[in-house]
């Protein structure tokens, strides 16, 4: 993802606050609940992780940023605090703040995920979602199986229902998103709750994508009724297997790229 190239006659520090929605722009939409220093950290952190400054790099100091983007320097200090939280920098007085090795990254971040998903490395971002699901989704779906309550397992069906039902991409990979993580919830572990929600913005990109490059959205429709059915039956093994079927549909759109 490059950056937005400012129009003629605008200043950099126009076409920030323009991309951000949140900077000195009367006349810009407003992310709701959008403020300075968000918009600032926003900015800056999709630019670590798109490589645009390497892990080591030593970063802007406070009045450079300041004088770049147009915006008070406490507002570039609050947006370096968030950036530190999320682990992505480090700061040190006399030094200033630079950027930490990727396996430091907090990569469960709302935020870190949104950016990571959207960086040239994209297509690795899919695949590691992908193997995260390998690793978590066939195990949690047999537990849902043995342990989900009627309420959620309405939920999963309606989600089921939902994605055969919608009638374009976003309205799908939502109902998508809602499917695999109702399962979640229905497998009665309470650390894949939290887990679930933390995701949930990889999921959609994940499932955007393969929908996208999908041939036979029928047979992919059929392969999550498969699972549906294998937990509303409670039988785990074959909701396993259901759900590795699944995985293995979308590997294999993955790697046909």
């Amino acid at each position: 993802m490059q950056d937005a190239k400012p129009n003629k006659g605008k200043t950099a520090a126009e076409a920030f606050a323009e991309r951000t929605s949140g900077i000195r722009r009367a006349d810009a939409a407003r992310i709701p609940g959008s403020s300075v220093h968000a918009s600032l950290a926003n900015e800056i952190g999709l630019r670590i992780v798109r490589g645009d400054y390497p892990p080591g790099t030593i970063l802007p100091n406070e009045a450079k940023w300041s004088e770049t983007f147009d915006v008070s320097r406490s507002a570039v200090r609050e947006a370096i605090k968030m950036l530190m939280a999320k682990s992505l920098l480090s700061s040190r007085p006399k030094i200033g703040s630079w950027v930490e090795p990727k396996e430091r990254w907090n990569l469960l971040d709302r935020d870190v995920l949104a950016w990571y998903a959207t960086s040239p490395d994209r297509e690795v971002f899919l695949r590691t979602v992908q193997e995260f699901r390998h690793i978590i989704e066939p195990e949690a779906s047999a537990f849902a199986a043995m342990r989900r309550t009627d309420e959620q397992m309405a939920e999963i069906s309606q989600a089921c229902r939902e994605m055969d039902e919608a009638t374009n991409l976003q309205e799908r990979t939502r109902a998508d998103t809602r499917f695999h993580l109702a399962i979640l919830r229905a497998s009665g572990n309470d650390l894949l709750v939290p887990l679930g929600v933390l995701i949930e913005s990889a999921f959609d990109h994940l499932f955007a994508f393969t929908t996208r490059e999908l041939d036979d959205l029928q047979h992919a429709q059929r392969l999550h009724e498969a699972i549906e059915k294998s937990i509303r039956l409670q039988r785990p093994d074959a909701a396993r297997n259901a759900v590795r079927k699944l995985l293995a549909n979308t590997d294999s759109v993955i790697k046909s790229r």
